[in-house]
């Protein structure tokens, strides 16, 4: 085996011109770690805006590195004390967040528990395209929200990578789901599970929707508002998840003057929330759109695209 690889490598922040393909050397396994060998990358607003010096730029610290979390390949390698996986096991993984996990690349390592088994049902594709989105929506809904049946869940950016996700898994927990998008994706949104879905660019979603349990914003506060704006739609008790930037503190206690709750919250690497994601996908209860597939090479392309902010689903980069 090569002791080198591909990647994109970045060696400052800027636009996606700053992306570049290179050879760099091929990371190793340490002991309770996998060296899994990548067929598909997910691309991520969060990769975008870390590129640009914002996102997790703060962690990951100045160039040059390597970016990307959403992984899906194949076991190549298993570091001493590994027993969960063998070489040739099928994984999908979203590793190390926020810390580098550099899945643009042909190879990466991280923990073995960090990784579940790919679905059975979807391609490495499909699958590279679930790990960031699906485990954000999943901790939001379930692990933070407890959102259960009967329950009424507003999601905006209902049509976007994690909102399609989340969706679903707000639908399979029993919930009332309404989401907000634009006109032209609202019969997809209810083939996916939504019971409304509110037009943004033509109407305040404060004035089509009321008493909500848990509003999951994939928006933030930055974009007209919508985190302070949500706090009007829910009911006492009620909980705004905001995804993007957070909560400020102002916003909580704005929220705990109206009877309300907010959180902010980032996702954390979870093989075993994938392993029941996988297995929804694998029941055909949850499906992962991927709009558009880029080869490694056209990273930059497929940050462009990306940064337009109108993709319905996952962008992801082909790398075997």
């Amino acid at each position: 085996m090569s002791s080198t690889m591909r990647a994109i490598v970045q060696d400052a922040f800027g636009g996606p011109e700053v992306l570049r393909l290179a050879e760099v050397p091929r990371p190793v396994p340490l002991p309770t770690e996998v060296l899994v060998r990548v067929h598909a990358a997910g691309v991520n607003p969060v990769d975008w805006k870390t590129r640009g010096g914002y996102g997790m730029a703060g962690v990951l610290g100045e160039p040059p590195f390597i970016l990307g979390w959403d992984v899906s390949g194949v076991v190549e390698e298993a570091g001493f004390g590994v027993t969960i996986f063998e070489p040739g096991d099928e994984v999908f993984g979203m590793p190390w967040f926020p810390r580098q996990a550099g899945a643009y690349a042909e190879y990466v390592t991280a923990p073995a528990r960090q990784f579940a088994r790919k679905p059975r049902t979807v391609g490495h594709e499909a699958a590279a395209g679930t790990p960031l989105a699906a485990l954000t929506a999943w901790q939001s809904l379930i692990d933070t929200a407890r959102v259960g049946s009967g329950q009424r869940v507003l999601i905006h950016a209902a049509a976007g990578g994690v909102g399609h996700l989340a969706v679903q898994i707000a639908r399979h927990a029993g919930a009332y789901v309404i989401g907000t998008a634009t006109a032209a994706k609202h019969d997809w949104l209810r083939s996916l599970g939504a019971d409304e879905v509110i037009d943004y660019t033509t109407t305040r979603f404060e004035d089509a929707v009321g008493d909500v349990d848990v509003v999951l914003d994939l928006v933030g506060d930055e974009r007209d508002h919508t985190s302070t704006r949500s706090l009007r739609v829910l009911r006492p008790g009620g909980l705004l998840v905001a995804v993007p930037s957070g909560v400020a503190p102002e916003l909580i206690d704005r929220a705990r003057e109206q009877g309300v709750r907010a959180t902010g919250i980032l996702v954390e690497p979870d093989g075993a929330a994938l392993a029941r994601i996988a297995e929804l996908i694998d029941k055909g209860e949850l499906w992962v759109e991927v709009e558009e597939l880029f080869p490694l090479a056209e990273a930059a392309e497929a940050h462009r695209r990306g940064e337009q902010g109108r993709n319905r689903g996952k962008i992801v980069l082909s790398v075997a």
